[in-house]
This record gives structure tokens, C-alpha cells and sequence, in this order.
């Protein structure tokens, strides 16, 4: 083995130690001051407990105007479909047949009123 090979072998190694070291540090330093808040946090919340949040408000939310859009429309096709479901075919029919008659015996009487 040359001198380059293990001056790049002994860099290597500790690099890879010093970095594997200091990140294994911070990791625990991170850790470590995670824990001290949650206890910090724990104490303050037994000597002075913090108030109750207000209930939530209530929340209309607005539709917006491709919703408002489909609204009249659905209301405008219920409409009509409850008009047509409550039509009485039977009395139309009747008074288009009088209507009609009346018509027929119109002309049959040489147009008089």
C-alpha cells in the first residue's frame, strides 16, 4: 500500500468517525432538549394550569358561485319535476277536447261566434 492510498484510507476513516461522532452528539443533544421541554412544560402546566380553550364558534361556510350555480339549478329541475309530477293530464285532456269541439262546431255552423 502506497503512501497516497493510506493517507486517503487513514482521512477516510476519520472523517467517517468524526462525522458518525458528531452526529450522534447532536442527536442526543436534540433528544435531550426535547425531554427538558416536555418536563419544563409538565411543571408549569402542575403549578400554574392553563385555562380551558372556549368552545369553537360556529362556522357558516359560503358557497361559492359554481356551488350557488348548481343550487338554482337543482331547485329549478325540482321544480319543474314536482309541476309535471302534479299535472292533471286527465282535466288538460278534457278542455282541450271541449276547446276543440267548440272549434269544430264553429266551423261546421259557418264560422259564428
Amino acid at each position: 500500500m502506497g503512501f497516497t492510498t493510506g493517507f486517503i484510507g487513514g482521512l477516510t476513516l476519520t472523517s467517517a468517525t468524526l462525522y458518525l461522532t458528531m452526529s450522534l452528539h447532536t442527536r442526543n443533544r436534540v433528544q435531550q432538549a426535547a425531554l427538558l421541554r416536555q418536563q419544563s412544560l409538565v411543571l408549569t402546566n402542575i403549578m400554574e394550569p392553563r385555562p380551558e380553550p372556549p368552545p369553537p364558534t360556529a362556522r357558516i361556510a359560503r358557497a361559492g358561485m359554481v356551488e350557488t350555480a348548481k343550487d338554482r339549478w337543482n331547485g329549478e329541475v325540482e321544480g319543474l319535476v314536482r309541476r309535471v309530477q302534479g299535472f292533471d293530464w286527465r282535466k288538460a285532456r278534457e278542455d282541450l277536447e271541449d276547446k276543440m269541439k267548440g272549434a269544430w262546431t264553429n266551423v261546421r255552423e259557418g264560422g259564428k261566434p
